[in-house]
């Protein structure tokens, strides 16, 4: 690994369209659908997609932090993301391979189809099915346009892709699937493959008993409790940054023993 650092303007102006395009839904507005899902009319009083806004600096400097020491420590294998939208967060992964270790690659996963359908785990998580939809285009021109390798991409559902087109060695993995069902599949893939000393970034994972983070996928947390309660790693919280909308963000990691 180089001793050079990774320029901070990437990880803070290079695509901060986040800036200009605060998201609309405001609590009330949540509320308000929620009520009218009850009432059964079919009707969303603001996109429910938060283009442009999907990550915090806060957040990306964690993914800075966790993804290079995977490189530092001479972690063994690829980078992973399942849940990859229009590449957001992947470009910071894929900058810093190119700046410290070209020859690994970065794998995203998505069905590009948006959001599958909520189960019963995910509580009062404010999703719909095809939520979050995009195209795969619009991951290729964020790449192209900050003159980044493109990735490798899985096009599909996670149930689909998963058992066959994993890396053997993963070094670093981020899981952005939101939902309950989505995030336990990609752990009991993932979980398998993660090398010795990896670190497994999950986004959206919440604990408003530790701290007053916004719990949006409930479901997210629940899985992860789940799958490594007979494990020995646990999943410790990360601050996610403040948006005065949404209130204190949160996701979490584990590394893997």
């Amino acid at each position: 690994m180089q001793a050079t650092e990774l320029p901070n303007v990437f990880l803070t102006n290079t695509f901060d369209e986040w800036i200009q395009q605060k998201p609309s839904k405001s609590q009330a507005v949540r509320f308000a659908n929620k009520v009218l899902r009850k009432l059964g009319i079919n009707l969303v009083l603001a996109p429910p997609v938060r283009t442009g806004w999907m990550t915090s600096v806060e957040q990306r400097m964690d993914m800075y932090h966790l993804a290079g020491a995977a490189l530092f420590y001479n972690v063994p294998g690829d980078f992973c993301e399942l849940g990859c939208h229009e590449g957001k967060s992947a470009v910071v992964f894929q900058r810093i391979l190119q700046h410290y270790d070209p020859s690994r690659n970065l794998h995203l996963y998505d069905s590009f189809e948006g959001l599958p359908n909520a189960s019963a785990e995910d509580g009062h998580a404010d999703a719909q099915k095809g939520d979050m939809a995009t195209t795969k285009d619009a991951l290729i021109a964020n790449f192209k346009r900050l003159n980044l390798r493109q990735p490798i991409l899985h096009q599909g559902w996670f149930e689909d892709t998963l058992p066959t087109q994993l890396p053997d060695k993963i070094a670093f993995a981020h899981l952005d699937g939101d939902l309950y069902d989505s995030v336990k599949v990609s752990l009991e893939y993932v979980y398998p493959r993660l090398s010795k000393g990896a670190a497994c970034l999950i986004d959206d994972y919440s604990d408003p008993g530790l701290f007053d983070s916004v719990d949006l996928y409930p479901g997210v947390k629940k899985a992860c409790d789940e799958f490594l309660s007979d494990k020995p790693e646990k999943v410790a919280l990360l601050y996610g940054g403040f948006d005065s909308t949404m209130g204190f963000g949160a996701h979490g990691y584990f590394r893997k023993l």
